[in-house]
């Protein structure tokens, strides 16, 4: 029950009884609820500030497992990564290197898979972690593009595998001229002494002296590509390509034995040596290209040398000379 109030008044020297207006009420209450709004707000914004709601809690609790099975992502993603790098190094190194095949370039193998652009509205997004998951989905992308590129690498290599009775027989592996008593390789591949201009030059074949008349051999199977006849250079000489990427060349010969566009066997006679272009004497000069790229033809004398016999005939490659031809003009 509310206490009745009174006041004194002056006038009647009397107590009045205090009478409270409707409007006076209605003011209190405003007032009163007015300050338990100010007092719930500020409960509530402090409360907001040092203490997370069961929402927040579990929000935030979400945000660090999600963090956590992103790290485990991005360590995965590393393991797959070296896993993957270990595949090319043996690509590369091992199985390429026993095919003859050249390595994929690095610059192939990094290429980019479009980045960024491809997550345009990731970007766009107010997503807190979308760098996170933007890294993580370049990363995998890039992983991607790298074990396609390593798969059409592995194709390939099948390929020359179930072909290796080809790719073997394509292989120039033998040695142009006869010469089972090894003294017939006269200049290596390397620098040597041009026999005109008496200066060093690269010398990209070998020199087999040999009797006018000599015959030579093709190293592989292979289609004849020319034959030519010259006055400078290789003089009379032949180049046949094998496939594979493999190509041999024969110059300075006397005399063809073969046309362009034949199809020859290994150890099938060619022509036979002679003494014409810049020749110095009568020899062979023979070369062996793989992929447009010349090498030293010692290197696929395997199938009619020893170990011993290839160890001599490669110490004899070796020795800086004089080559027997010039090729300042060729």
């Amino acid at each position: 029950m509310s206490k009745i109030k009174y006041y004194y008044d002056t006038e009647t020297c009397k107590y009045e009884r205090v009478k409270i207006k409707k409007r006076d009420i209605v003011i209190n209450a405003l007032g009163f609820m007015s300050l338990s709004l100010v007092l719930a707000v500020g409960i509530i914004l402090v409360l907001s500030k040092y203490f997370d709601s069961p929402k927040e809690t579990a929000l935030r609790q979400e945000n660090e497992d999600l963090k956590g099975y992103y790290d485990l992502m991005q360590s995965q993603l590393e393991n797959m990564d070296q896993m993957l790098k270990v595949l090319q190094e043996k690509d590369d190194n091992v199985y390429r290197a026993i095919f003859e095949a050249e390595p994929i370039p690095e610059t192939v193998r990094e290429a980019g898979s479009g980045g960024a652009l491809k997550y345009k509205n990731l970007l766009e997004s107010d997503l807190s972690n979308k760098d996170l998951v933007l890294n993580n989905l370049t990363s995998i992308d890039k992983l991607k593009k790298r074990i396609y590129i390593q798969t059409k690498s592995y194709d390939e290599i099948l390929e020359l595998a179930e072909n290796k009775d080809e790719f073997y027989a394509a292989m120039p592996a033998i040695q142009p001229v006869a010469n089972e008593e090894l003294r017939r390789l006269a200049s290596g591949y390397g620098m040597r002494t041009d026999p005109i201009l008496k200066v060093k030059k690269m010398h990209y074949g070998t020199d087999f002296s040999a009797e006018q008349g000599t015959p030579i051999y093709a190293t592989a199977d292979g289609t004849i590509t020319y034959t030519r006849k010259s006055q400078t250079g290789y003089g009379w000489h032949i180049k046949i390509n094998h496939g594979y990427g493999f190509e041999t060349l024969y110059g300075h010969m006397s005399k063809f034995a073969v046309r362009s566009g034949q199809k020859v066997k290994r150890g099938q006679i060619i022509g036979y040596v002679g003494n014409s272009g810049k020749s110095t004497a009568p020899h062979l000069h023979y070369e062996v290209h793989v992929n447009g790229i010349a090498k030293n033809p010692v290197y696929y004398f395997y199938q009619d040398l020893d170990a011993n016999e290839f160890d001599e005939i490669l110490r004899l490659s070796s020795i800086e000379n004089q080559s027997l031809g010039s090729y300042s003009n060729r």
